[in-house]
């Protein structure tokens, strides 16, 4: 029953997705080096994601060329806003925005997923049906975790690097970090060190004061880390999708409404629903915003994503 839904809700959605993508973006020498390696898939990519790809290929009976196109190509342009933010008390806040260019597609494939291990929940995350990443995550009194884009080079470059490198996509490293890692320390050492296809924002929160954290990613590793510094005044960190050392540029501003949005608020006033209310805010939330999740990893039955159409 839930495959044939899936089928009748979701299919066309993929099926014009996959043809604006691929018409607009794939260079066809790059289709056709990826028809040749589906046959290895097993041994260019890693478990459980090769296998997930697969499966989720046969379920939506989709050419499986198309299945690993379309969960390498989401690493090219997810445009967002990441806060981390601590309270006067000292607990721990994490909200993101997650903006993509095909919000009319992808609004009606998104939702949250829960991973079960023994029995209890391991980790839970926000995605998009037929995609095995993780752009934004829980590890429940462990961490929270969201990825924001950071952009570097042509999408489909990275996707060879991805093939043939053997380095993680950004998405699937959230999820292995989240499968993995035992607290906030140890989910911030993998998320900086582990070469990645592509450049990236990482940002962490954990569950005691102080545990918030911006990584600036390059493939190989870290060039920035920012950290909380609430004892200076440095309460919240805001990263949207570029280096926060250098001006935001004007046609792409949403850090300083976010920024006037939290001093607003005050440090005293934040929880979960003032940091959605920050989220919400014009241009911070506009008409490319997909999802707002909000999160933290001390409260984990609190996560909430809503979908968002401003349009």
């Amino acid at each position: 029953m839930f495959f044939s839904l899936m089928d009748s809700a979701f299919g066309w959605c993929w099926l014009d997705l996959d043809c604006q993508l691929f018409g607009d973006y794939v260079p066809q020498w790059v289709l056709a080096l990826i028809r040749k390696v589906v046959p290895e898939l097993k041994l260019l990519l890693p478990q459980p994601f090769a296998d997930e790809i697969r499966g989720m290929c046969d379920a939506l009976d989709f050419n499986l060329v198309d299945c690993i196109l379309l969960n390498l190509a989401y690493e090219f342009s997810a445009f967002c806003t990441s806060i981390v933010a601590q309270d006067s008390k000292g607990h721990i806040y994490h909200g993101r925005n997650l903006d993509y260019v095909f919000g009319s597609f992808l609004r009606n494939l998104t939702l949250d997923v829960q991973f079960i291990k023994n029995g209890q929940i391991a980790y839970t995350g926000t995605t998009f049906v037929g995609y095995v990443g993780l752009w934004t995550g829980q590890s429940p009194h462990k961490f929270t975790v969201s990825g924001d884009e950071r952009d570097k080079g042509w999408w489909w470059e990275n996707m060879i690097a991805a093939l043939f490198q053997r380095h993680s996509p950004v998405s699937w490293l959230i999820r292995t970090t989240l499968s993995e890692s035992e607290n906030f320390e140890a989910a911030v050492y993998k998320l900086a060190k582990t070469p990645l296809i592509a450049d990236v924002y990482y940002i962490v929160g954990g569950t005691s004061p102080k545990e918030g954290v911006v990584i600036t990613r390059n493939r190989g590793g870290p060039a920035d880390i920012w950290p909380l510094d609430p004892l200076n005044g440095a309460w919240f960190r805001v990263e949207t999708n570029y280096d926060h050392w250098k001006p935001a540029p004007k046609a792409d501003d949403r850090r300083t409404p976010a920024i006037k949005a939290l001093n607003a608020t005050g440090q005293a006033n934040l929880s979960l629903e003032t940091l959605f209310q920050v989220l919400s805010v014009f241009p911070v939330c506009n008409n490319y915003t997909i999802y707002t999740t909000v999160m933290s990893a001390a409260n984990p039955d609190k996560y909430m994503t809503r979908i968002r159409n401003l349009s």
